[in-house]
C-alpha cells in the first residue's frame, strides 16, 4: 500500500470539495482529493446541471404553447424525442465534467480515487481503485455531500418509485407522476414533468410550498402551479403506497414508455390537512423529501468526531469552518444551518476553507447574502430575510417597511404575460438596511443578482434609487420597488 504526504486533503470531489482544492493549489498547497465516484458530486452530475438542462428543455416546450395561443404563431410541437433529449443533457455534463478535472490537473491536484476513512486528524486509509495511506501536513477538509432523503417502506427502484438523484435517468416519461415534497426539487420535477405533459400532483407536509420562503413567494407559486394544472396538495402526508400494473397498456410516445401487457403503476393513498384520505394511481412515485449528509465508512470516530442527530457535523469555529479536532474543516451540505446546502454556497465554502489552511484571512460566509433559487415554472429566487422574519428580528414594537410589485406593472413584464411579483422588505426610511428580496417570475434567477449585492453591502433604499435601470426591463420593478421605499415612488403597487 503506498504512502503519500500533502499540505491538504480534500475528501469528496463535488463543488465544495473542488473549489477548497483548486483554491488551495492555488495559493501554492500540495493537494490531494480523494473521490470515491465521479469528479463534481451530486450537482454536476445528477442534480443542478442535468436538471437545469432538462428545465430548460421543458420551458422550450411551454414556448411552442405560449407561441401559439398568445402570439398567433402557428407552431405545433410533434412530440419530445427523449433520447436526443437526453444526449444534449449528458453531453452538457460530459463537458463540464472534463472541464472541472481537466483544471484540477492544471493546478496540480492529485486525485485519487478510491473510498476515504479517517485513521485521524490528519491521516487517511484509501482503500478501492487506488488503496493508500495519506497524510496532511496542514489538514483535512470533509466534503463528502448528501444524498436524498428516503422514507420508510418506500424504497426507490429508478422505475417506479424514484428519488431526485435518479428521477432524470429513470427511463422514458411517464405520463402521470405523483412529487412527495414541496421544496425547491419537489417543485422543479413537479414543472418539469407538467411541461413534458404529464399529470402531476405535488404534495407537501407543510402548509405552503417553499416552506423557507416568503409567504408571498409560496402564495404566487402554488397559484402559477395550479393554473398550470398541477395539482397542489399542502398540509398533506403520504400514509401508504404499493406498486402494481395497470389493467392495460399501449404503445407511448413518451420516450419508449409503455409497450404489451400493462404498464407499471404505484398507487398512493395520502391525507390531506382536513383528515380526508385520497387515492392517486401513477406512473411515478418521486421523492423529493430532504437530504441527508454522507458520512458512512468516513471514520469521524478516530479524528474524535461525531455527528448531531440529523447527522452533519458542526465546526467548532464558523469563522475558520473547522472541527473540534483541530485541522479538520468541513464544507457543503456535511455543515448544519445556517449552511444552506446549496451549491454555491459550497464554492464559497471551499475557498474559505483553503484559504484559512494557507493561513490567508478569510472573510466568512455570510449566508443571509446567499440567493436562494428555485428554477421551477415560473422561477423563484430570494436573498435576504422573509418579511416574518424581519418581523420578528425587529421584535415588539420595531418598523418593517414593505413594498410589493407585481411584474405586469412593467411593460416588459406585459410583453412576458406569466405574472409574477417582486417585493422587498426593509428598515423604515430611505437609509434603512435592505434586508430582504423576494421574485417570482421569468428569469428571475439571473434578476437576483442586484439584491444579493444590495443586502450583502447592507445598501439602503435609497442607495439603490440613485441607480437607473434599463427601459423595458424587468429589472424595472426592483428599482421601483426601491424608489417607493425611499420615498420617491411614481405608482402605486398591488
Amino acid at each position: 500500500m503506498s504512502e503519500n504526504t500533502s499540505d491538504v486533503i480534500v475528501i469528496g470531489g463535488g463543488t465544495g470539495g473542488y473549489s477548497t482544492a483548486l483554491r488551495a493549489a492555488h495559493l501554492g498547497l500540495g493537494v490531494t482529493l480523494v473521490e470515491r465516484d465521479v469528479i463534481g458530486g451530486t450537482c454536476l452530475h445528477r442534480g443542478c446541471i442535468p436538471s437545469k438542462a432538462m428545465l430548460h428543455a421543458a420551458e422550450l416546450v411551454d414556448g411552442v404553447a405560449e407561441a401559439r395561443e398568445r402570439w398567433g404563431v402557428k407552431a405545433t410541437l410533434d412530440g419530445v424525442d427523449w433520447a436526443a433529449l437526453t444526449a444534449t443533457r449528458d453531453g452538457i455534463v460530459a463537458r463540464n465534467h472534463r472541464g472541472v478535472e481537466e483544471q484540477l490537473a492544471r493546478a496540480g491536484v492529485r486525485v485519487v480515487h478510491g473510498s476515504a476513512e479517517l485513521t485521524g486528524p490528519r491521516s487517511v486509509r484509501v482503500s478501492g481503485a487506488e488503496p493508500g495511506v495519506l497524510r496532511a501536513r496542514r489538514g483535512l477538509v470533509l466534503a463528502t455531500g448528501s444524498r436524498p432523503r428516503t422514507l420508510p417502506g418506500l424504497e426507490p427502484d429508478g422505475r417506479t418509485v424514484v428519488t431526485s438523484d435518479d428521477a432524470l435517468f429513470a427511463p422514458g416519461l411517464p405520463h402521470s407522476v405523483l412529487v412527495l415534497g414541496g421544496g425547491a426539487i419537489g417543485v422543479e420535477y413537479a414543472s418539469f414533468h407538467r411541461s413534458m405533459g404529464a399529470e402531476v400532483t405535488l404534495v407537501e407536509a407543510a402548509e405552503r410550498l417553499l416552506p423557507l420562503e416568503d409567504e408571498d413567494v409560496s402564495r404566487h407559486l402554488t397559484r402559477a402551479l395550479k393554473k398550470r394544472g398541477i395539482t397542489v396538495l399542502t398540509g398533506a402526508r403520504l400514509l401508504d403506497a404499493q406498486t402494481g400494473e395497470s389493467g392495460k397498456g399501449s404503445e407511448s410516445d413518451r420516450g419508449g414508455r409503455g409497450g404489451r401487457g400493462g404498464r407499471e403503476t404505484v398507487t398512493a393513498t395520502v391525507r390531506s390537512a382536513r383528515g380526508g384520505e385520497a387515492t392517486y394511481t401513477v406512473e411515478r412515485l418521486l421523492v423529493a423529501v430532504g437530504r441527508v449528509p454522507v458520512t458512512d465508512g468516513l471514520g469521524l470516530a478516530a479524528a474524535g468526531l461525531a455527528t448531531d442527530a440529523r447527522g452533519h457535523l458542526a465546526p467548532a469555529d464558523w469563522s475558520r469552518l473547522e472541527t473540534a479536532a483541530g485541522g479538520v474543516h468541513v464544507v457543503g451540505d456535511l455543515l448544519p444551518p445556517p449552511s444552506l446546502g446549496l451549491a454555491h454556497a459550497s464554492f464559497a465554502e471551499g475557498l474559505s476553507a483553503a484559504e484559512t489552511l494557507a493561513g490567508r484571512a478569510s472573510r466568512p460566509v455570510d449566508y443571509t447574502a446567499v440567493p436562494r433559487v428555485t428554477y421551477s415554472g415560473p422561477q423563484t429566487a430570494s436573498v435576504g430575510l422573509t418579511e416574518a422574519e424581519a418581523r420578528a428580528a425587529a421584535g415588539p414594537g420595531g418598523e418593517v417597511s414593505v413594498d410589493l410589485m407585481p411584474l405586469t406593472a412593467t411593460a416588459k413584464g406585459m410583453v412576458h404575460g406569466r405574472g409574477g411579483m417582486v417585493k422587498a422588505v426593509a428598515e423604515p426610511g430611505e437609509q434603512g438596511r435592505v434586508l430582504g428580496v423576494h421574485m417570482v417570475g421569468p428569469h428571475v434567477s439571473e434578476l437576483i443578482s442586484e439584491s444579493q449585492l444590495t443586502v450583502a453591502w447592507d445598501a439602503s433604499p435609497g442607495d439603490v434609487a440613485r441607480h437607473i435601470h434599463a427601459h423595458p426591463t424587468l429589472s424595472e420593478a426592483v428599482g421601483e420597488l426601491h424608489l417607493t421605499l425611499a420615498g420617491r415612488g411614481l405608482h402605486q403597487h398591488t
